[in-house]
């Protein structure tokens, strides 16, 4: 019989979630509340506000439940509703069913890690975030942490991947992140995200351990400078404009993944250089395999 994943957000990541638990052959329901988009992916869809009263008790039993929201917006209000009420409301629904799911996944950020001065940082690390953004996703982790459920953080660094080309943009423009200090960033493909999390849908139904938190981020975690130079090179642009990058004012912080790599997952895009050559095609930029070598 089938196993059943439920992707409670399916927007960008839970979307390339839904297409690789398809090829593992799960049964899988996209939950949005437009779900005009998840036409073509070939899966169960339902049409659901999951943070309208009484909406979670619409949701079908799964074996596994993969919380994946997105805030409407960027303040207070809205990362408690989606973060820290919705995922308390959801677990409430959980525990009180007679047939509660095996593992329930919650969608997390870097965020909640309040370094900022090119520490390294890994599960184990303190999560004392001072902006609102990073104590409410805190919370969010804690209410499913601490409730009865099977139950694991995935916190991603920066995510990138087709459509999010930021980055690009910039060097596009001529624009570049100082190189003094260095400003440490970090991040992840959007189809590394959907295979980390497909990953430890399999280990769980495998009955294989699995952890509680996850930081789910790349091999490189490098200079943004570093990143944007490359990029700029790629793009065969001199970079004559200094950027002061916002991330200055939130974080330079080195992220670990080797909790995550002990598990057995395998990287796509091990570091930026593979997986912006990927991006790069999109903009009609072929990179040669010498400038994937990272000398």
């Amino acid at each position: 019989m089938k196993k059943t994943s439920l992707i409670l957000g399916c927007g960008d990541v839970g979307s390339a979630l839904a297409r690789e638990l398809l090829k593992a052959g799960q049964h899988v329901i996209g939950v949005r509340r437009d779900v005009s988009k998840l036409a073509d992916l070939g899966i169960e869809t339902l049409a659901l506000d999951i943070t309208a009263e009484g909406a979670l008790a619409s949701l079908p039993d799964a074996d596994t439940v993969v919380h994946v929201l997105s805030a409407d917006r960027f303040d207070e209000e809205a990362y408690r509703a989606a973060y820290v009420d919705g995922i308390r409301a959801l677990v409430a629904e959980l525990e009180s069913r007679a047939k509660p799911p095996t593992r329930v996944l919650f969608v997390s950020s870097t965020s909640v890690y309040a370094q900022k001065d090119g520490e390294e940082v890994d599960e184990q690390s303190p999560t004392d975030a001072t902006s609102f953004s990073g104590q409410l996703m805190r919370e969010g982790e804690q209410a499913l942490l601490d409730s009865s459920l099977n139950g694991t953080v995935v916190r991603f660094s920066g995510i990138y991947g087709p459509g999010r080309d930021m980055l690009i943009r910039q060097a596009r423009d001529g624009r570049i992140a100082a190189s003094n200090p260095p400003l440490y960033s970090n991040r992840i493909h959007r189809d590394d995200c959907a295979g980390v999390l497909a990953h430890l849908i399999a280990l769980s139904l495998e009955g294989k351990p699995v952890e509680p938190i996850y930081l789910a981020t790349d091999c490189d975690g490098a200079p943004l400078h570093e990143v944007m130079a490359w990029l700029a090179r790629q793009l065969k642009v001199e970079s004559t404009e200094v950027i002061q990058s916002p991330l200055r004012r939130r974080s330079s912080k080195r992220c670990g993944n080797a909790l995550l790599l002990e598990s057995g997952y395998t990287f796509r895009y091990p570091t930026f250089r593979e997986g912006y050559a990927e991006v790069l095609k999109e903009h009609g930029v072929t990179v040669p395999k010498s400038e994937l070598s990272g000398r």
